[in-house]
């Protein structure tokens, strides 16, 4: 088995944190979030993760920054959006490029997944496999896409449904996966037509007749695509305390909930809920609620709520 996982996005939804980095390399309660992906996958795993030439120094930093030798970046030579091969089509040129004939574990690199890799792997037999979670509402459903399941054999999927306005399911696909090897010629030719529908491929195997199983966990799951859905996230893993890395300080101040200090982060005189810091923030006499700052920003004597700030921001208010 060989691990693919998709990182070659722009993420524009979370600019300005993703001007200048990828969104699989945010911080997410203190590492990045392809790093709580990657350090699920089982060590004898190789991994390839694919990104674009704009974010390539990011990624080969990253890469070195980890204690683990069979990672793989893949760098897709594109600048802009509208010059990318689709998701599924760079899944397609590395599996020809790199004559992969083994099964696929493929990931999404801006999934945050729960649960252990490991069972999921072993939940495996020779179907394709697909990881949903239920989120138990189906209001909430209709802005996913959901998993039907087959009324009889109740681990066979029987159909999708993208973002339905009345869901039939609350299971959710999760951008995690595993396809045979046995089905790659099947996405290669259906990659032509629809590079940039991943998960269409699954609707295409069972097209083809192809069984596709599905794997259900009730761990926590996130789809880190939005500044509310990073929030969520940190809150869910941070629970009601600090993260202060290495070199961060705060001095009379109050925390409030989920809070997290970035390298080398000062924050005095100050109340803070909810909010991530980048590497080498420094705040003083603020107040600041459910926000984001990128590095290097210095805040003093302003309140904010709500904000993604941009790195190497300056908003001091002199008394």
């Amino acid at each position: 088995m060989h691990a693919f996982i998709l990182a070659g996005g722009f993420a524009t939804r979370l600019w300005p944190l993703t001007e200048k980095r990828a969104k699989p390399l945010l911080p997410l309660a203190g590492k990045p979030i392809l790093t709580h992906i990657v350090e699920k996958i089982p060590e004898d795993i190789a991994v390839t993760v694919s990104t674009n030439a704009v974010f390539k120094e990011g990624f080969e930093e990253w890469k070195q920054s980890l204690n683990r030798s069979n990672i793989e970046i893949l760098i897709e030579d594109t600048n802009h959006d509208d010059q990318k091969l689709g998701a599924l089509g760079a899944v397609a040129q590395w599996v020809k490029d790199a004559n992969i004939d083994d099964d696929i574990l493929l990931l999404t690199g801006d999934n945050y997944i729960g649960f252990d890799l490991k069972e999921f792997i072993k939940a495996y037999k020779s179907n394709a496999l697909l990881a949903t979670h239920d989120i138990k509402d189906l209001e909430r459903a209709k802005s996913f896409g959901t998993v039907i399941l087959d009324e009889n054999r109740k681990r066979n999927v029987s159909s999708f449904e993208e973002k339905p306005t009345n869901p039939k399911s609350t299971l959710v696909s999760t951008g995690c996966s595993i396809l045979p090897a046995n089905t790659l010629p099947i996405l290669i030719e259906y990659a032509k037509e629809h590079p940039d529908n991943v998960g269409g491929i699954f609707e295409e195997l069972l097209r083809k007749n192809q069984t596709v199983e599905c794997f259900t966990f009730s761990d926590l799951w996130f789809d880190i695509g939005s500044f509310d859905a990073y929030l969520e996230a940190t809150r869910a893993l941070v629970g009601d305390r600090i993260i202060a890395e290495d070199g961060a300080s705060y001095g009379e101040t109050q925390i409030e909930e989920s809070v997290v200090l970035g390298q080398r982060s000062k924050v005095t005189k100050s109340t803070l809920k909810n909010v991530v810091l980048f590497e080498d923030c420094t705040v003083e006499d603020c107040e600041l609620t459910n926000c984001i700052l990128d590095h290097h920003c210095e805040l003093k004597g302003v309140d904010l709520v709500g904000k993604m700030i941009r790195e190497n921001t300056k908003l001091v208010q002199e008394n």
